[in-house]
């Protein structure tokens, strides 16, 4: 496998000329233009100027992230974060960690810069305890070692929305959804989308996307390319790199106004060099040099809604193969592990009168994992699950259980119940209690440092909140609370001089359920909206994540890399002067400690950008930003560079 080398590439020459074939051909039809035309309808894409925040500071999202079925976020009673195409767009760049600066609650690990290994924590949860999905796509590598998922490998680029969980909730999701649940979307375009983007580090960043949409048909395909020679290795090792390619596409036709059949697929190959990246532990004592990753993802489904009925079925299948490059006394050798997963759904929901409601769901997953050093290794998840809801004019109220049967881990149940009502004129009250569960991965299992003896990690989660909007839809706010007692975490132990019996076969070690763990905290978030040309919003987040281990060495100390203190502040303007939006985003994140011992610290930051952009009616758009504008190497993993300041330049075409 090839390493990436810190000079342009002739991918990124063709995808330069690519790009700037269609920014130049917007330009063109820009010098003559054309006759007036009717009134846009209300799916076309606005003028820049147009998208920037109302006064009522946002239309109310629907989301199905709390029941899996459609609900308005103000009528639910779990937090859930909702943003969509305009934001990116704001946000800008393909960095996704400055997406989840906009989510409260998240902060992440990430082995230096973008392309790099990158783990979430939502609520001060585990990175493996985030579950992803991807147009409905269960994004959790089944091969790795904690089965989670790396968002190192996601770009900003080409997402339409992400709806975000915070909290447990494995009665509607399953297994993995203990710190909250992120869904992301990829656009149905109408038209031609595209971008492009060049700036520090000699990145380039482009996306393409075109479809055809009607009432009755809609096919979109979508491409993009990312590269970057950032940090993302240890300093003594020099910069490295990464980028990747990425493809998709879905389609969709309505038989009839209450029958429609859906498709989607997305692939992406990821390279990175350098030492971003933690190798499984066949391969300790080895030097990381560089690693591939591709994953594929698809779905095909059904959707039916009429009268009281909604149901939803589908199949999806998801594969991540990761080959990694390393050094040892030999030479260079290799090794590669894959994962697949196969799913079947099914889930709906009746609405009875009286605002009652009953929703359910039961799927069917296959998994497998094979590998260089280990033969192929399946398992078999079979689940149901059932909600009763209420959901009146001014008060909902949900209770369910889910039960899901492991092949190898046995059968575990949950609950959940969950309520909120209105207090006064737009004054809610929110309170919900959930019980989350996460099977062992694969790795943990059947790896020659596996134990089949394992359980599920299990947690309890405790939330209640307020939300205040103004009677002129200017002043948005809201505050929560929460705490998560997890039990039963997957640690791996070293076996040397160990009696557990888990060792008698693991000499090198082996996965043991040892961990005891509490979050804790509470959120702020503000948004402040007096005019479509100018909005300000505000997120606070505080965060105690502890060990709770009993007789453990580190119980009673913080967890590592979760910072307790998170402050994010952002605004926009669209000025007088032709529509020019400017911008200005600052985060400000507290000191925490990299190892669990609590004796490597790392130090507090403040990460600010400034950004503007020059929109040209409603099809073209030219926007900069300078990144870290003060030069902050603020570090997520002790002994990994973080990149410094950053200075980019890109367009916008909307045709």
């Amino acid at each position: 496998m090839p390493v990436v080398k810190r000079r342009t590439r002739p991918g990124q020459i063709a995808a330069m000329g690519l790009f700037l074939l269609v920014a130049g051909g917007a330009v063109a039809r820009a010098q003559t233009p054309p006759p007036p035309a009717p009134a846009t309808p209300a799916d076309d894409y606005p003028s820049p100027e147009e998208a920037q925040a109302a006064s009522d500071v946002a239309p109310v999202a629907v989301t199905t992230l709390a029941t899996g079925t459609a609900l308005a976020v103000d009528k639910l009673a779990q937090p859930v974060t909702v943003l969509t195409a305009d934001d990116f767009d704001r946000i800008g760049g393909p960095d996704f960690t400055r997406v989840l600066m906009a989510i409260p609650g998240a902060t992440w690990e990430r082995n230096g810069a973008a392309g790099a290994y990158t783990g979430v924590h939502l609520r001060g949860s585990t990175t493996s305890d985030v579950l992803v999905m991807i147009d409905g796509v269960r994004m959790q590598d089944v091969a790795s070692v904690g089965g989670g998922f790396d968002f190192g490998t996601l770009t900003g680029l080409g997402i339409d929305r992400i709806d975000v969980l915070r909290g447990t909730d494995s009665v509607v999701w399953g297994s993995g959804a203990i710190g909250g649940v992120m869904a992301i979307t990829t656009p149905e375009t109408k038209g031609l989308n595209s971008s492009l983007e060049a700036g520090s580090r000699n990145t380039l960043a482009g996306n393409l996307a075109y479809g055809i949409r009607n009432d009755r048909y809609a096919l979109s395909l979508n491409s993009g390319y990312t590269a970057t020679d950032d940090v993302p290795g240890r300093r003594e090792h020099g910069p490295g790199g990464f980028h990747q390619w990425r493809f998709g596409g879905r389609g969709r036709v309505n038989l009839t106004d209450a029958f429609s059949l859906l498709a989607v697929a997305r692939y992406a190959d990821d390279k990175a060099s350098g030492n971003a990246f933690p190798l499984p532990y066949e391969l300790a004592g080895t030097t990381a040099q560089a690693e591939e990753i591709e994953q594929f993802s698809g779905r095909a489904s059904a959707h039916y809604d009429k009268g009281a009925l909604t149901l939803d079925s589908g199949y999806a299948l998801a594969t991540t193969r990761t080959v990694y490059a390393v050094g040892t006394s030999a030479g260079q050798a290799g090794a590669n592990w894959l994962g697949t997963s196969q799913r079947a759904d099914l889930t709906g929901s009746v609405k009875w009168a009286n605002g009652l409601a009953v929703n359910f769901g039961a799927d069917d997953e296959r998994i497998g994992y094979s590998g260089t050093f280990d033969v192929e290794h399946r398992a078999r998840i079979d689940s149901g699950h059932l909600l009763l809801g209420w959901h009146g004019a001014t008060a909902t109220f949900t209770a369910g259980m889910r039960v899901e049967d492991h092949s190898a881990c046995g059968t575990h149940g949950t609950y959940s119940i969950n309520a909120s009502t209105d207090l006064a004129a737009g004054l809610r009250i929110r309170a919900s209690f959930a019980e989350g569960f996460k099977a062992p991965a694969l790795y943990q299992l059947y790896s020659g440092f596996g134990n089949l003896a394992l359980i599920p990690e299990t947690a309890k989660s405790y939330d209640a909140g307020l939300e205040y909007t103004g009677a002129s839809g200017t002043l948005k706010l809201a505050w929560s609370v929460y705490r998560t007692d997890s039990n039963g975490l997957i640690a791996f132990a070293g076996c040397a001089g160990s009696l557990d019996p888990a060792c008698a076969a693991r000499p090198n070690g082996t996965f043991l359920n040892v961990g005891v763990a509490r979050s804790e905290g509470a959120e702020i978030e503000a948004t402040y909206a007096p005019s479509f040309k100018w909005r300000v919003t505000a997120q606070y987040s505080y965060n105690h994540a502890f060990d709770r281990t009993p007789g453990g060495l580190n119980m009673g100390k913080d967890l590592a890399r979760r910072p307790r203190d998170v402050l994010s502040l952002s605004t926009d303007w669209t000025t007088p002067f032709k529509g020019v939006v400017v911008g200005a985003d600052m985060r400000v994140q507290s000191a925490s400690w990299n190892n669990a011992a609590n004796t490597v610290r790392l130090t507090p930051g403040t990460i600010a950008t400034v950004r503007a952009s020059l929109p040209f009616g409603s099809f073209l758009d030219f926007y900069g930003r300078v990144e870290n504008l003060f030069n902050n190497h603020e570090q997520t993993v002790a002994g990994y560079g973080a990149p410094g300041r950053g200075v980019f330049i890109g367009v916008r075409v909307r045709l």
